[in-house]
C-alpha cells in the first residue's frame, strides 16, 4: 500500500470528507486549483480503477487545462511510479484515468460518456455556463460520486455562483472562501506581486485577490478594496439604528428589487451595515420584511424617500403596524450625487460593514461620477444612502447662496459626538 503525506491548508479541512458538491473560490494564490490536484492524486491512489474528468467551459488545448499541474502534483508527492502520463491523459492505478475536457465541446449525447466517472473537476468553474452545469450535474451519477468547483467569483449571478452560493445551496454541498492569506505556502513572488497590486491596481485588487466579484465601473465613486479592509465581523455596542426602505415601482418577480438595508452607527461614532434584506414581492412582503427587520435589530425607525410614491410606502407601513415610527426623506438631487459623501464616509475609514453583501456592494462599485452603470435600479444602495443620510446628517448639508447650511435634522444624533476610531 503506498503511503503519501499530502500537506492541507486548514482552510480547505472542511473538503476532506465525502461530499456530493464540493466548491472553493477566492484570489489568486489561495490555492485553490493545487487542493483539488492533490484530491484527485489521492482519490486515485485509495480508489483504483477511478475515472476523474477534469473539465472547463472552453478548453482549446490541453495547456488550458489543470493537466500539467496535476503531473507536477504526482512527481512532487513521488507517486510517478502509479501514473502513465499520456499525451491528451494519465492514466492512473487499476486502469484509472483522469481526463481533460472542455464542456462547449459536448452535446446533450455526447456527455453521458462521463456517466460512469468518479468526481469531476470544474477548474474555472466562474465561466461556466448554466447550460453546461445543467449537463454536468445529472450526468455524473455514480453512487458516490462528486463534482467539485473551484473559482474566482465574477458576479452573483455567474451560474456557479448562484448554484453554491445563491439563497438556497443544495444540502449535500461544502464551500470554502479562501485567499492568499488563508495559504500556508504562498510563494514570495507572489507576495510581491499581491503588494504592487495593492499600490497600484486598487480597482482591481480586491476581485484578483480577495476572490471579490469584478471590479467597479470606471469613475466608480466607491471601491472593493476599501469596502474590504473596513470589514469586520462583529459590530460594537450600536448607538442608533435605522432601516431604510426604497421600495421598487413594480410588484412581480421581474420588477426591481425592494432595497431594505439594516445600518447602525456605533458608540464609536462609526457607521455599520448590519444587513440586507432586500426583497422582491407586494408591498405587504417588503413592508413585513423592513418591520421584522426593525425588530430583529431593535432599530429606531424605518427611512423612507417620499419623492415617488412616499404617501402609498408610509400607508403601507403603517397598515402592518400603525404606531411605528417612519423618518422622511427627499430627494433634491441625482442618485450619483447623493451617493457621493456616502462615498466619502466609507473613504475616511468610517464605515464598516458586518460581514458581506455581494449584491449590495456590486451597486456600490457599479455607481459612477456620471451615475449608476448597472443594470435595473440600484435599490439596495439607495436605501443604504438614505439610511447614511439619516445617521450622518453633516455629511449631506445643502449648498446654498450663503454656503454650507444645515440639513433638516431626522434624529437626535450629532455628528461632534465621533470619537476618534484607531
Amino acid at each position: 500500500m503506498t503511503v503519501v503525506q499530502i500537506r492541507t491548508a486548514r482552510a480547505f479541512e472542511p473538503l476532506l470528507g465525502p461530499r456530493r458538491y464540493k466548491g472553493a473560490h477566492g484570489g489568486r494564490g489561495s490555492g485553490k486549483s493545487h487542493f483539488f490536484a492533490e484530491a484527485a492524486v489521492e482519490w486515485c491512489l485509495r480508489s483504483p480503477g477511478a475515472r476523474i474528468v477534469c473539465v472547463r467551459e472552453v478548453q482549446k488545448s490541453l495547456r488550458e487545462s489543470v493537466k500539467l499541474l496535476m503531473e507536477d502534483k504526482i512527481r512532487s508527492l513521488g507517486v510517478e511510479g502509479h501514473f502513465t502520463m499520456m499525451s491528451d491523459s494519465i492514466r492512473c492505478p487499476g486502469n484509472g484515468v483522469i481526463l481533460f475536457q472542455g464542456m462547449q465541446e459536448h452535446t446533450k449525447e455526447s456527455i453521458k460518456s462521463l456517466e460512469g466517472f468518479d468526481v469531476a473537476y470544474v477548474e474555472e468553474a466562474q465561466t461556466m455556463s448554466s447550460g453546461s452545469l445543467e449537463m454536468l450535474r445529472p450526468t455524473i451519477r455514480k453512487l458516490g460520486s462528486e463534482i467539485w468547483f473551484s473559482w474566482n467569483p465574477r458576479h452573483a449571478s455567474d451560474p456557479v455562483d448562484a448554484f453554491l452560493r445563491g439563497p438556497i445551496v443544495p444540502d449535500e454541498a461544502t464551500i470554502v472562501q479562501v485567499n492568499y492569506e488563508d495559504n500556508p505556502f504562498f510563494p514570495e513572488v507572489l507576495e510581491e506581486e499581491r503588494s504592487w497590486d495593492a499600490l497600484h491596481a486598487r480597482d482591481r485588487y480586491g476581485h484578483i485577490w480577495l476572490g471579490q466579484y469584478e471590479p467597479a465601473a470606471v469613475g466608480a465613486i466607491w471601491d472593493r478594496r476599501t469596502l474590504h479592509e473596513g470589514r469586520i465581523q462583529e459590530p460594537p455596542e450600536m448607538g442608533r439604528i435605522v432601516v431604510a426602505v426604497d421600495p421598487a415601482v413594480g410588484t412581480d418577480e421581474n420588477s426591481n428589487e425592494h432595497g431594505i438595508v439594516v445600518v447602525g452607527i456605533g458608540e464609536d461614532g462609526r457607521g455599520y451595515v448590519l444587513a440586507d434584506v432586500t426583497c422582491r414581492g407586494g408591498p405587504q412582503k417588503w413592508a413585513e420584511r423592513a418591520i421584522a427587520a426593525l425588530d430583529t435589530y431593535e432599530a429606531d425607525a424605518i427611512v423612507i424617500e417620499i419623492n415617488q410614491g412616499g404617501a402609498m410606502v408610509r400607508h403601507t407601513l403603517k397598515t402592518v403596524r400603525p404606531n411605528l415610527r417612519i423618518i422622511e426623506v427627499r430627494a433634491t438631487r441625482g442618485k450619483h450625487v447623493r451617493a457621493e459623501p456616502i462615498a466619502a464616509l466609507y473613504t475616511m475609514g468610517k464605515v464598516s460593514h458586518v460581514g458581506s453583501y455581494p449584491e449590495l456592494e456590486d451597486q456600490m462599485c457599479l455607481m459612477t461620477v456620471a451615475g449608476y452603470e448597472g443594470e435595473g435600479s440600484p435599490d439596495r444602495l439607495d436605501a443604504l444612502v438614505w439610511a447614511m443620510t439619516n445617521l450622518f446628517p453633516s455629511m449631506t448639508k445643502k449648498v446654498g447662496k450663503r454656503g454650507l447650511r444645515p440639513g433638516k435634522a431626522n434624529s437626535s444624533y450629532s455628528p461632534h459626538q465621533w470619537r476618534r476610531h484607531g
